[in-house]
């Protein structure tokens, strides 16, 4: 078993409050999680409302598919949501026996 665990910083700079934080979260996590069938979560930054921080992560046989998922899911975001403007990204790879 392999898995692969994202957490990705993201500014958003049209936000002007923590309804449109929530709105532009709860799109970017609905589409992904179906599109690529990941566990995704708003993990730190939950008061600001510039500010988002998501948490990804991916399972399955392969280290491969588990890294082309995660940078699937990243370009889904950069490409489908060009307002945003991505701070920090970290992927780690764990792989099992």
């Amino acid at each position: 078993m392999n898995a692969g665990i994202c957490r990705i910083k993201l500014h958003l700079s049209e936000s002007q409050s923590l309804k449109d934080k929530r709105r532009i979260v709860k799109s970017i996590t609905s589409r992904l999680r179906s599109q690529y069938n990941i566990s995704i979560a708003e993990v730190d930054d939950q008061d600001l409302w510039q500010l988002v921080t998501l948490g990804i992560a991916c399972v399955s046989n392969h280290n491969q598919h588990v890294d082309e998922t995660l940078s699937k899911a990243m370009s889904f975001i950069t490409n489908n949501y060009p307002e945003l403007e991505i701070v920090d990204q970290e992927i780690e790879i764990l792989s099992g026996p």
